[in-house]
């Protein structure tokens, strides 16, 4: 009898088993048949992201499985962060995937008013042909080149390397692209109006892989030299402001913090004003840990860093400002904004002469500058070489004009090529302490206008066209800066504050013909019947 029951619950046993396996089977065919219907919240996003060609390890991928975190610091030191939700780092590779392929403003309703910018005749201006000698580098094929035996991954030749560039054998196509940027500089430009090279450099600076990340010796603030697998670098600046934090009005302009989105926002600002010596710059989420903790080999800079209190890693490195505990740059828990600007070719490859700025400031808390006490000091500064023949001085009125607008009381040098000698643009560089107030505007920053009474006639007519209601100067840079993956860059109070700025320019050009005897000496011609 015992054995009778046992066998029969062992068939019960077998039979409910084989049932539940048949149960099973079925859920899962009744699942996949149902799945295409709704792949479109599921699945079918991977497959779609792939289909865009976005890269595996782009932030787009991440989609809700990390939040995009910004990190704050105030100026008394302590820290702060505005979580953001994970829409960012999604809008981040979309717009990323838009630069790569030249889409720009293409979702929108309407035209771009930043494509049709680009396409007026002021825009249009063509540059003098550029000849062999006009060009920043002779590209040599024959010319072998290997890296620096130091290891600091510069690009230098076994011979005399000024004037060439290390590209081997290789084709042009072949070049990686930070490359081709430093082969396409001339004597006129850094780089063209319709550059195709654009919007994948800034891809890059915004999503390639680093590999080494130590600290830029000098300077008053922190700042990284980041390198990439193709040997290309970046200058990283990190966040230390709020987007709508003013510098306060009791700070000197040489104590003030750089700001990384300064530095994303005087690029596209110079590119809109047509000037084009800024070299790109985008920004960037950085891990903290892996890519700069983990690789850096700077011993001082490792040193630095530590697990703050409520668990974020921080750091703060080695400079004359601002590099301590109190003013540590943290992540949150390790992820921090920072701007990734190009950096030039190498001093060693292409020699650069530095230029101290005639109005410069004093950098003295009481003291100030002769131009701050003569008000007919450019007089003076034209019979001074390189200022007394050329257009050196309309390009230092150009940068003046770029300064205003942004706020940037820092200028006290400028850069040029030296191989080009006295006649070729200015350097742009260093505009981290641009943006920092919005509801003031320091009239001062103006004094080579008012004072000289010239601008280009070209510079004039682009500002004229920039205070239009069709090409408003806040639209099209909140349009250019909609591309970058940390938008919004600028608080829309900075924004406005342009449109305010522009109006000021204008008015001292207006006030300097009111009262000039020769306009032609006002507006300096440089198109010609070209527009």
């Amino acid at each position: 009898m015992r054995r009778r029951l046992h066998t029969f619950f062992q068939r019960k046993c077998k039979v409910s088993l084989l049932f539940l396996l048949f149960l099973a089977l079925l859920v899962h065919l009744v699942m996949d048949l149902a799945l295409p219907a709704t792949c479109g919240s599921c699945g079918c996003d991977m497959k779609a992201v792939k289909a865009l060609s976005v890269p595996s390890g782009s932030p787009v991928l991440a989609g809700p499985k990390k939040l995009s975190l910004r990190i704050l610091q105030d100026f008394s030191g302590s820290n702060g962060s505005l979580e953001r939700s994970s829409q960012l780092q999604g809008r981040a590779g979309e717009l990323g995937r838009q630069r790569r392929h030249g889409e720009g403003n293409s979702g929108r309703t309407g035209r771009s008013k930043l494509e049709a910018l680009f396409e007026h005749p002021l825009y249009n201006i063509p540059i003098p042909a550029v000849t062999e000698k006009d060009k920043l580098f002779v590209v040599n094929p024959m010319e072998k080149f290997s890296l620096h035996s130091s290891g600091s991954d510069e690009w230098v030749s076994s011979s005399k390397a000024e004037m060439l560039l290390p590209t081997g054998k290789t084709a042009y196509d072949t070049y990686p692209t930070w490359l081709k940027f430093h082969v396409g500089i001339n004597r006129y430009e850094l780089y063209p109006r319709r550059d195709p090279l654009m919007p994948t450099l800034l891809w890059d600076l915004a999503t390639q892989r680093i590999i080494s990340s130590v600290q830029k010796t000098g300077g008053t603030q922190l700042k990284l030299i980041m390198t990439f697998p193709n040997y290309g670098q970046a200058l990283f600046k990190p966040m230390k402001q709020t987007r709508d934090q003013e510098t306060p009005i009791d700070f000197f302009y040489f104590s003030d913090f750089e700001r990384h989105n300064a530095e994303i926002a005087a690029f596209h600002l110079d590119r809109i004003l047509d000037f084009r010596r800024i070299p790109p710059v985008s920004g960037r989420l950085v891990n903290i840990t892996k890519e700069i903790r983990d690789i850096t080999t700077d011993k001082k800079l490792a040193k630095t860093f530590f697990i703050s209190p409520a668990g974020n890693i921080c750091f703060y490195g080695e400079c004359s400002y601002y590099c301590s505990t109190e003013h540590a740059l943290c992540g949150k828990p390790d992820l921090l904004e920072g701007s990734m600007a190009a950096l030039l070719p190498d001093k060693t490859l292409a020699k650069r002469r530095s230029w101290r700025s005639p109005w410069r400031r004093s950098y003295h808390k009481s003291k100030k500058a002769e131009w701050e006490l003569n008000p007919n000091y450019c007089a003076q500064v034209r019979k001074t070489p390189p200022y007394d023949r050329g257009h050196r001085l309309l390009d230092l009125i150009d940068m003046t004009v770029l300064d205003f607008l942004m706020g940037n009381m820092d200028r006290h040098h400028y850069e040029t090529f030296e191989k080009f000698g006295n006649d070729t643009f200015l350097l742009h560089l260093d505009n981290g302490r641009g943006f920092g107030t919005h509801s003031r505007d320091e009239l001062s920053i103006l004094a080579p206008l008012r004072q000289c009474c010239s601008i280009k006639k070209s510079t004039y007519l682009r500002l004229q066209l920039l205070a239009t209601p069709s090409y408003r100067l806040s639209d099209l840079l909140r349009e250019a800066l909609a591309t970058d993956p940390l938008a919004p860059v600028l608080a829309e109070s900075h924004l406005r504050a342009l449109d305010r700025r522009l109006g000021k320019v204008l008015a001292a050009v207006g006030r300097c013909l009111a009262g000039a005897a020769h306009p032609d000496k006002v507006l300096v011609d440089d198109v010609g019947s070209r527009v």
